[in-house]
């Protein structure tokens, strides 16, 4: 029993020093005036880290912002933007900079998707889906890597999906940016190491959000995970030693039979 509670005690010192690591780090999240996003900006605040949340929508991105600065007692920001417009992304960038003075962490986690078959897609539609998962991710990453380069180092988290590894009917464009999410992860992961630069690409299962639950409303909601439990693994990620990455993990529901 005494060499349990030892243990158990070792373990709460490695975890409180991994969250003290994010403590006053600036970390721009995409997306985060919901879902996902929201939990990981919830996530992160709550050991202290600083939060710039971005989202088209201003209105959602205040909210969240406004509510991590409350219970957290840190400094937030909201902007909005389309992260496939390339001067949007640029300007969003430097705005968190020079409000901010760096940035530590870009998660890059806004997502679109069309569910219709190839016949039924239309050419704007697919633009509108490789831009947001694809593009922005590509932008955002470019535009932040300077700065990062600059200060010596941080850590750029892709959100991917289950929808990189496997495929079903009626998600062309939604399987083809988390494909190509994925191998930009790992490309800039080879690229950025030499600069001291993190990359991680989160491969997250289903999760109970408006992102799946809005659109599948006879899905079982049983069936997908907290996304709170995936924002854990962002922040456990970002905890790591600087000596230490993990260029890809996978997060999956327990009940997902879908996947093997």
């Amino acid at each position: 029993m005494v060499m349990e509670a030892k243990l158990h005690k070792a373990e709460e010192n490695v975890a409180e020093a991994n969250d003290n690591f994010l403590r006053g780090k600036n970390v721009f999240v995409t997306g985060g005036g919901r879902g996902l996003g929201a939990a990981i900006c919830e996530n992160l605040a709550a050991v202290k880290a600083n939060i710039i949340v971005s989202d088209i929508n201003l209105d959602a991105a205040r909210v969240v912002a406004e509510s991590v600065r409350r219970a957290n007692d840190i400094k937030s920001h909201a902007i909005a933007f389309d992260v496939g417009d390339s001067m949007a992304a640029e300007r969003a960038i430097r705005e968190a900079a020079e409000l901010f003075g760096c940035i530590d962490v870009l998660i890059n986690n806004a997502g679109a998707d069309v569910t219709c078959s190839i016949q039924e897609l239309s050419v704007a539609d697919w633009d509108r889906v490789i831009h947001t998962n694809l593009y922005g991710p590509f932008l955002l990453s470019k535009y932040v890597v300077p700065l990062m380069q600059q200060q010596g180092g941080g850590h750029i988290v892709n959100i991917a999906s289950t929808a990189a590894k496997r495929a079903w009917p009626n998600a062309t464009a939604y399987h083809s940016s988390k494909w190509g999410v994925l191998g930009l992860s790992h490309a800039l992961h080879a690229e950025l190491r030499p600069l001291g630069i993190k990359v991680t690409a989160i491969v997250a299962g289903g999760m109970r959000t408006p992102f799946l639950l809005d659109r599948f409303p006879d899905i079982d909601p049983g069936v997908l995970q907290d996304p709170a439990n995936v924002a854990k693994t962002v922040r456990f990620v970002l905890s790591l030693p600087e000596e230490t990455v993990i260029p890809e993990v996978m997060v999956l529901p327990m009940r997902e039979t879908s996947w093997p």
